[in-house]
């Protein structure tokens, strides 16, 4: 099965997408080293060590950085062969966040699984697993496209029950994020507008409805819409990372020099890190992270336009998209511009899960930019 996998053509190509992968080392490092800084003073008190957070980090980022490498050897037909595998142990990872003590309640969130001292969230699985599978079926329905009970029910239903497994996580933001990009590879599939109509016409008002049967999320609501209303509760941390952005104003106050991390502001070293890279790198040091995540975003969909297939050109769009805009909703609370939704930024926010898929998801890129040479070359 291994060689069916690493075939002698794959390894024979041209090596990595060099400017993808600069890009990603770039973005590693800068990621690093802000988490460094977010997260040293407050690891010290609570961990004893102030480098917990970032050795916990870089250990999982060169975790993923092998896992990119060997994702970008392996035939695309190969992974296809596993979809079903990917999405029975997706599901059962999901499930099992509701069965103690295996699940792990973190702030009223069972997003977490905790096994063997170590804890891991399948949400972020999802996202990985739904992209590789719409890829896949979307593809294959591809000539059938506007037939909706045979080509877009099933995977909309698919989609459907995994969104409603992270909204009964209590993870209302992540279930519509990963609902919307989902959306969006029905859209590149050409699936007829008027299906998004009648899919809006039904979960339009559901997704209205879930929005209010929680308190904490109407906080966060009435807080987006007046920000001074609850300043000390629930805008909190939307008005302290305004106040670090504010503080580090075009040239920020340098490396290690910001203050608001030291406890002025909640979540510096995973939701709310852009706060602090605002005030000790400023200005310049927001638009340089926006420029990495760009050019991110133009490299991978130039990956998309040069795929020799619908699946790799879907997968390319897929991987692209859901991490450039988890980049942009993450920036986007930051700054205020929407409501807190709990979505961490990706290479930079500390999480192991997440820098795990988000490496899994480069190396399916890195991938399909080898067919797209291959194609080039051959041409």
């Amino acid at each position: 099965m291994m060689r069916e996998g690493f075939t002698v053509e794959r390894i024979e190509r041209s090596s990595l997408d060099y400017p993808l992968m600069v890009l990603l080392l770039l973005l590693l490092g800068l990621g690093l080293s802000s988490l460094f800084s977010a997260s040293y003073y407050y690891a010290g008190i609570i961990k004893r060590s102030p480098f917990y957070f970032v050795k916990r980090q870089a250990i999982m980022a060169l975790l993923g950085l092998v896992v990119a490498l060997t994702v970008s050897h392996i035939s695309l037909e190969f992974i296809r062969k596993f979809i079903p595998v990917l999405l029975l142990v997706t599901f059962v990872l999901m499930l099992l966040t509701f069965v103690p003590p295996l699940g792990q309640d973190i702030l009223g969130a069972r997003r977490w699984l905790n096994i063997f001292g170590h804890s891991f969230q399948p949400s972020e699985l999802v996202k990985l697993s739904l992209v590789i599978y719409l890829s896949h079926i979307l593809s294959k329905k591809q000539e059938n496209i506007d037939d909706f009970v045979n080509s877009v029910l099933p995977p909309f239903i698919i989609v459907f029950i995994f969104c409603g497994l992270i909204y009964l996580q209590n993870d209302f933001s992540t279930a519509v994020f990963v609902f919307f990009v989902c959306l969006l590879m029905f859209f590149i599939a050409k699936v007829r507008l008027i299906y998004f109509g009648l899919m809006a016409a039904i979960l339009g008002p559901l997704a209205f409805i879930l929005l209010f049967t929680k308190e904490h999320r109407v906080e966060r609501l009435i807080t987006f819409l007046r920000p001074d209303s609850d300043v000390m509760g629930s805008g909190f941390q939307v008005n302290a990372a305004l106040q670090a952005i504010a503080r580090g104003g075009l040239w920020g106050t340098g490396p290690g020099r910001g203050t608001k991390k030291l406890g002025g502001l909640p979540e510096a070293y995973s939701d709310f890190i852009l706060a602090v890279v605002g005030e000790e790198a400023g200005l310049i040091g927001i638009i340089f992270v926006i420029t990495l995540f760009v050019a991110f975003a133009v490299r991978g969909y130039m990956i998309m336009s040069g795929s020799k297939d619908a699946f790799s050109s879907y997968l390319a769009f897929g991987c692209t998209t859901m991490i450039l805009y988890q980049a942009l909703l993450n920036m986007a609370v930051v700054s205020g511009l929407i409501p807190a939704t709990g979505l961490t930024l990706p290479f930079f926010s500390h999480g192991g899960s997440s820098i795990l898929v988000v490496f899994a998801m480069c190396g399916l890129l890195l991938n399909v930019s080898r067919g797209t040479e291959k194609r080039g070359r051959g041409a």
